[in-house]
């Protein structure tokens, strides 16, 4: 057979299953664009619910996961070493986990008997919300127990062909982002379907946010001591490279990019999936009835299809080219294809859905979708500038080369100066939304801005993995070609895990003032002044939460590495032979130790966060709980985007350092480089997505509890 022939069918083979996967899509696509036998009154005209074509919808992106995952798992997972390496890392991701569900599980009883005993209608809040809590972590869990076992196999591919590296990683992503979206898809229409009182919906969506809150600061306590520790020791003190095997707090440091990076962004953007969809079926069912529950969630089905025809065409090229920067820009190049597909598929979609089921009133709901999808568009090459090898991220390389304490002045600055553009993104298009369509547009807006979640996570979990790859790399000595191809879709998951952080920072944004509206509908206020007292009062305590969340997260972070650096200490200076690789460390104690802190520091911060809101309400005023809303919105969304692209600029500034830039590694400026590092890690992988949750927590506990909140005003 000639070579020829042999291209063909190779290409052939390549396409087939993305050709068979994007039929599928179209297919149902039609189906609900048409609306042949679907109706928006099924218990009046007796024809079938249009609920059923999105469960089919939630249950084609199920399946698609469950393909990819047997794709992945019959790829080879590398040598002994490779595997035996991989297994360590699962079993820490996985006991931490273990260990997390056991606390959530207590929580959530104590949870369920208070909205049981509270909360009408009883049991169903109640129940809804054990079972919102159990698909989310069941999610999460599916995600990352995929992701731990796609980074060895990133690995060994990346021995052979980078093209195919680049293909495991993102579909050990894609399972993350498709089981996320249509598990909730699911899920939530079928409460629909059950139930039609939206406080049970509410009770759902509530328990997804209590699992987001502690995987997001349990899980990012917990990779940030070890990374912290693990730099401070290794890098700094004893001069030993990144991801050395020599160092006890490296393995320690990689389970926390899966459990902090993988189950907690997870978590967290399925939390902003779901509230989305549920603020807006809220608002939608008291302007238009059952019209308007079904409207978001036919938006959603569409953005699953869109996502899928959109990771269909993430396919790399067929043949390696030679060089870092070239990989680099392929890599960058194929990620965008899809996501650019995605998008347009949304935009249209979206589009004949809206006009199809709703007229005239459908196109002035198109346009609060595109503010949306623009608004989570846009942020990506804002975000990218800021964290990525641009001129501010250069300017850190550069003044690092006058000590670590320029280099953290010079990132906070980046760090602040790029809240600029998407506080002004996110304030154009909240206020576009509203003018078509009032607080309703608002909350469509929000579902429009996280309709393509399941691309959008298959990209950011991709870093991760990537970032897994190159550690697996390094510490089996697969040698400098596999290490740099490894390192160069690392440099992009750095890109895109920085887009998925300032994605759901923003998306968290109209998802609160979503349920801010939503708010205002079911306490039945009209306005909230700021001439009033507990209004001001409410924007006071708001504010503050933000600072004590923070505070609390940080010195989390800071506790737990100091506890890490001092375990790396003594058995570099108490186990002979560790720094000359003739022993091997003892990995488990840094994970056992970087578990134990990560979970005793995340609860205050947890408990705090659903406590100070009730006792707001309670104590003072339903408006007062309105200023609190604003008031953790305005400070928590700026400072949120700061840390988190602050952070990813310090991270990036030390890699291009890394690459033989201004000294390179072992050079002042590139320990300066990693100090400053330290100081952004929890910062963007801690602090800063923390945030994000917490701005929508606040929100959903003023809507639930609400009713409790007329038992007792303030006298005055």
């Amino acid at each position: 057979m000639s070579s020829r022939v042999q291209g063909r069918e190779h290409r052939l083979s390549r396409w087939t299953a993305p050709i068979v996967w994007s039929l599928a899509a179209l297919l149902l696509a039609g189906l609900i664009i048409n609306g042949g036998t679907l109706d928006l009154r099924p218990q009046i005209t007796g024809q079938p619910d249009a609920r059923w074509a999105v469960i089919g919808v939630g249950l084609l992106a199920v399946t698609y996961a469950g393909w990819l995952i047997v794709v992945l798992l019959r790829q080879d997972s590398g040598s002994e070493d490779m595997r035996a390496l991989s297994g360590r890392i699962q079993s820490g991701a996985q006991a931490f986990l273990r260990q997390e569900y056991r606390v959530l599980i207590l929580f959530t009883a104590v949870v369920a008997l208070l909205l049981a005993l509270l909360i009408e209608p009883r049991p169903w809040v109640s129940l809804s919300y054990v079972l919102g809590t159990f698909v989310s972590a069941a999610a999460s869990w599916i995600g990352m127990s995929v992701a731990v076992r796609a980074n060895v196999r990133t690995a060994r591919a990346a021995c052979d062909r980078w093209a195919h590296a680049l293909q495991i990683a993102f579909s050990g992503g894609a399972v993350m982002g498709f089981s996320i979206v249509g598990l909730g898809l699911v899920t939530l229409t079928l409460l629909t379907l059950i139930f039609p009182q939206s406080y049970v919906w509410l009770g759902f969506v509530f328990g997804a946010t209590i699992v987001a809150l502690f995987l997001r600061v349990g899980g990012g306590i917990f990779t940030k001591s070890a990374d912290v520790g693990a730099d401070l020791v290794g890098k700094v003190e004893a001069s030993i490279p990144e991801d050395d095997p020599r160092n006890p707090a490296v393995i320690a440091d990689l389970v926390g990019d899966n459990v902090g990076d993988i189950a907690g962004m997870g978590s967290d953007l399925y939390e902003s999936y779901v509230s989305a969809l549920v603020a807006a079926m809220v608002l939608g069912q008291l302007t238009f009835g059952f019209a308007g529950v079904i409207t978001p969630l036919l938006l959603g089905a569409m953005g699953i299809l869109a996502s899928l025809i959109g990771a269909v065409f993430v396919r790399p090229p067929g043949e390696d080219g030679e060089g870092f920067e070239w990989q680099v820009h392929k890599a960058h190049q194929t990620m965008n294809r899809g996501l650019y597909v995605s998008t347009g598929v949304m935009l249209i979609g979206s589009y004949l859905v809206l006009v199809r089921l709703l007229g005239d009133f459908g196109l002035t709901l198109f346009w609060c979708v595109l503010s949306g999808l623009v608004t989570g568009f846009l942020i990506g090459p804002v975000t990218e500038y800021f964290t990525s090898e641009y001129k501010p991220v250069m300017g850190i390389a550069r003044i690092s080369g006058s000590g670590p304490a320029l280099a953290i002045m010079e990132g906070l600055a980046v760090g602040k100066m790029s809240t600029v553009a998407p506080i002004l993104i996110i304030a154009t298009a909240s206020v576009a939304a509203h003018h078509f369509a009032g607080l309703l547009g608002i909350a469509i807006a929000s579902v429009g801005m996280v309709a393509n979640l399941a691309m959008l996570l298959s990209m950011d979990c991709y870093g991760p993995i990537t970032d897994n790859a190159a550690g697996i790399a390094q510490m089996t000595n697969l040698g400098t070609a596999v290490r740099e191809r490894c390192e160069s879709l690392d440099a992009v998951g750095n890109s895109t895990a920085a887009f998925g952080k300032g994605f759901a920072i923003s998306s968290a944004a109209l998802a609160a003032m979503a349920w801010l509206a939503t708010y205002y509908e079911t306490a039945d206020i009209t306005v909230a002044s700021i001439a009033d007292p507990q209004v001001i009062a409410g924007l006071f305590v708001g504010a503050m939460m933000v600072y004590l969340f923070s505070s609390l997260t940080m010195r989390g972070v800071s506790q737990g590495a100091f506890a890490i650096v001092e375990e790396v200490r003594r058995q570099f200076d108490e186990i002979r032979g560790v720094l000359q690789g003739q022993v091997d460390p003892d990995c488990v104690a840094c994970v056992s130790l970087a578990t134990g802190h990560s979970l005793r520091a995340m609860l205050l911060p947890g408990v705090l966060s659903c406590i100070i809101p009730l006792v707001v309400g309670i104590v003072l005023t339903p408006e007062a709980v309105a200023g609190l809303l604003l008031g953790s919105l305005l400070v928590g969304l700026p400072l949120a985007i700061m840390m988190a692209n602050a952070g990813g600029a310090w991270d990036n500034a030390k890699k291009h350092i890394e690459a033989g830039n201004f000294g390179g590694k072992g050079s002042t400026t590139h320990k300066a480089s990693v100090i400053a590092d330290t100081v952004g890690d929890p910062f963007k992988d801690t602090i800063g997505p923390s945030l994000d949750i917490l701005i929508k927590l606040v929100g959903k506990m003023a809507v639930l509890f609400s009713p409790l909140f007329t038992l007792w005003i303030w006298p005055l």
